[in-house]
């Protein structure tokens, strides 16, 4: 007598080598021969109803209160001859095997996928909003610190070249507004917004800060930090760490000092710093002053601080452009600042895109300001700002086609941005291409409706197709948004080409007065001389320009504006002297 080890089967035929039921081959048995020959052989406690002839688990009530998924039992093999066992048949055998295997296959399988597609969603997250923090303490006078973790986390996070950040520009539209994750990151295009409260007490500083997948509206982190004010650098170094880590960005050399880079060991200093930004992006007359005073003292309580000479170069770039101060006086300044601030860190883009708006707008060195402008986008290529300067750059130097595509690129990088959007029409004006222009405005419009800057625009392009109407529509809702000197020059321009010469006369006397306060370019009064037909008055203005480094001479050799004074000598004199345009 035989006996399968397997099943415990017994078989009476010695012929027999294997198991007819599982193909394992038999041994001899001396046991006694039972009424239970053929079947398998059951210990005494079990009952009759259990016997099974599969090799696979055996479906038990215990088996399904476990979750265990049920298994198919197979019937016994039908009885066949011994003639035709002795060569055995493992059809059975397969067919076990083939669903073990299927089934472990299937399990594995799915739970590669699942873990693939956990991993997938929160790998693919390669966009982000940091908004500016809520300032829950009540103290107006903490709005400085809330607005400046939130920049200071895009500063971080921006550094990292495949996740693409929203702008301050774009985020700080949502301060004090009930914000909805899904509908900024729709509006935004990014696929994560991180939203934050602060509170501060003293020196204690809480911060909450949430990270949500925008195209769900789940929670992918959120954490409470309980600090003190002396600990504000570490906090904000570790909270861009932990979003790093919460989107599984996998960082190495360079990108992983971008986001734990001490930028300065001296906390008074960051804070100074803090307020330098905050004042700056007012982008007003007063703003812009307290704003170089704050940078300047971050700047003594830490002269190795990089980033505070960066942040002064950029204020004091942006002086004559809003009347705070002259070129002669202010530019200089922002020269010695940037370069500063390269020779304590060269990994800094911002300040060779200052440097690339000195060379432009003071010196008229294009092919300078064009390499500075590029090594920025080069260090830092999600800067908008940098490609937004160099395209202004690239009109003048005869570079069209890589102008747009440039502007573009910025609008990519921060679409909504009002005054990148703005400057792109700026373009299509210099080249001559008024419908673009306009259209362009118009598109700058749906993002800031009150952008005055848009409206100037528009007004300018209306002007130079002869449609007046239109044009005094539009320069009169830019005076009305912002009374800007440069604005009004240009409605007293218009009314000129509109044939209402008195309105215009009276306004260029106002400015004229005013001019002797502040600073105010000649060269909007010297255009809208010129509609008057006074072309030498035109000249003399624009060369006190020249003497005053005027940062819009840079495209007078484009300008429409400008025209009517192509055939004049003076005007070819004073073009070569500014030596930019026309290489």
């Amino acid at each position: 007598m035989k006996r399968c080890p397997q099943c415990n089967r017994f078989e009476t035929d010695e012929a027999l080598k294997f198991c007819r039921v599982d193909g394992v081959e038999l041994i001899s048995d001396s046991s006694p021969l039972s009424a239970d020959a053929g079947t398998a052989q059951l210990a005494s406690t079990q009952n009759a109803s259990e016997v099974h002839t599969s090799i696979l688990p055996h479906r038990t009530d215990a088996n399904i209160n476990r979750g265990t998924a049920p298994t198919t039992v197979l019937p016994l093999a039908a009885p066949v001859t011994t003639g035709a066992l002795a060569t055995p048949k493992r059809r059975t055998t397969a067919i076990v095997i083939v669903v073990i295997a299927v089934v472990t296959f299937a399990a594995v399988g799915a739970f590669l996928v699942s873990s693939y597609l956990s991993k997938k969603n929160s790998a693919s997250v390669e966009s982000i909003a940091v908004l500016p923090f809520e300032n829950k303490s009540g103290n107006p006078d903490s709005e400085y610190l809330s607005d400046g973790l939130a920049e200071s986390l895009i500063y971080r996070l921006s550094q990292l070249p495949n996740l693409k950040v929203s702008p301050t520009s774009a985020v700080f539209r949502y301060k004090g507004k009930e914000t909805d994750a899904q509908k900024v990151g729709a509006e935004l295009g990014v696929n994560a917004v991180m939203m934050g409260r602060m509170v501060q007490r003293g020196d204690q500083l809480t911060l909450s800060v949430e990270l949500v997948d925008a195209r769900n509206n789940k929670l992918i982190w959120g954490e409470q930090f309980e600090r003190k004010m002396s600990e504000l650098l570490a906090t904000q170094r570790d909270i861009a760490s932990a979003i790093t880590d919460k989107l599984q960005l996998k960082l190495s050399g360079e990108n992983a000092r971008g986001i734990t880079k001490h930028y300065t060991e001296n906390n008074e200093a960051y804070q100074l710093y803090l307020k330098g930004r905050f004042y700056w992006n007012k982008r007003t007359v007063d703003g812009l002053k307290q704003a170089a005073t704050y940078y300047q003292q971050a700047i003594e309580k830490d002269p190795g601080f990089a980033l505070a000479y960066s942040g002064l170069a950029d204020t004091y770039a942006l002086f004559s452009a809003y009347s705070v101060a002259s070129p002669k006086e202010s530019m200089p300044e922002a020269k010695a600042a940037a370069m500063k601030a390269i020779e304590l860190d060269s990994s800094l883009a911002e300040p060779h895109a200052t440097f690339g708006v000195y060379y432009s707008g003071y010196e008229y060195n294009l092919k300078a300001a064009e390499d500075e402008l590029k090594r920025a986008v080069q260090l830092n290529p999600n800067y908008p700002t940098g490609y937004h300067w160099l395209a202004l750059t690239l009109v003048p130097l005869g570079k069209d086609d890589e102008a747009i595509a440039t502007a573009r690129r910025a609008e990519q990088l921060d679409p909504l941005s009002a005054i990148i959007s703005a400057d792109t029409a700026f373009d299509f004006f210099l080249l001559h291409r008024f419908d673009e222009a306009i259209a362009q405005a118009q598109h700058t419009l749906q993002i800031d409706p009150n952008f005055y800057y848009a409206h100037y625009l528009m007004g300018k392009a209306y002007n130079q197709k002869r449609m007046y109407k239109e044009a005094l529509a539009e320069l009169r809702k830019a005076v009305e948004l912002s009374p800007d000197p440069i604005v009004r020059a240009t409605l007293a321009q218009s009314l000129v080409l509109s044939g209402q010469r008195a309105e215009a006369t009276k306004l260029i006397d106002e400015l004229k007065s005013e001019s002797t306060r502040r600073y105010i370019p000649n060269y909007f009064l010297a255009t809208t001389y010129l509609a008057l037909g006074d072309r030498d008055t035109a000249l003399t203005m624009l060369e006190k320009d020249l003497d005053e480094h005027c940062i819009y001479l840079q495209w007078i050799a484009l300008d429409p504006e400008l025209d009517g004074l192509r055939n004049d000598p003076r005007f070819a004199a004073l073009v070569q002297k500014v030596g930019v345009g026309l290489k």
